[in-house]
């Protein structure tokens, strides 16, 4: 059984914000391995930071002149600066998900069997904000972690796309497409409605 990227949800309303994204990382320098740029295939940059568990493969198993997909957490601002944390790498053949390493296949295809795609987000949040002007969107994601650190506690996503003012304080599961340094919304379930109006 192949390992998803992007595990299936646990819990109806579980928060996530993850995605994956194919590229080369540049780190800032020898120095500083974990902090750098994502390149992805059309050559756009996204400021980028590599987290602990993914750090240690990092060193181990990547080549930096290659290209791998990226498991990634994604933060905003605006819809123009994305900036991403790598949570892992997947490639099922090198890093051992598969059984057989002499059957490589190809990874989009595999992708597609998991019904992903390259540059795919998945966001699930309440949405807290619509902007019917920008057609933009903000959706208020709350880790899961039981981190004492509330700092990372709660973080918004600002998203390009249009969804009613009906919908506000709903939890809400997005499929978005990264497009350059832009998060675009391209499908939208409704998990529960109003469900935190009175919070």
């Amino acid at each position: 059984m192949l390992k998803n990227p992007i595990p299936k949800v646990t819990n109806k309303l579980q928060h996530r914000a993850i995605g994956i994204i194919s590229g080369k990382f540049t780190p800032n320098g020898s120095e500083q391995l974990n902090r750098g740029f994502l390149i992805d295939n059309k050559g756009e940059k996204i400021e980028t930071v590599v987290l602990g568990k993914a750090l240690s493969l990092l060193k181990k198993h990547i080549d930096l002149k290659k290209s791998y997909y990226w498991i990634v957490y994604p933060k905003n601002k605006n819809t123009q600066n994305l900036h991403l944390q790598v949570a892992g790498i997947w490639d099922p053949y090198q890093l051992n998900d598969f059984p057989n390493n002499s059957s490589k296949t190809n990874f989009s295809k595999l992708l597609e069997e998991l019904d992903l795609k390259d540059n795919y987000f998945s966001v699930r949040g309440e949405l807290v904000f619509v902007n019917t002007q920008k057609k933009e969107i903000v959706i208020k994601i709350c880790s899961s972690s039981k981190s004492k650190n509330l700092k990372n506690k709660n973080f918004k996503l600002v998203i390009k796309g249009e969804l009613s003012l009906k919908l506000l304080h709903s939890f809400v599961s997005l499929d978005i497409n990264r497009d350059g340094n832009a998060l675009e919304l391209i499908n939208c379930e409704v998990i529960d409605k109003n469900l935190f109006e009175n919070n």
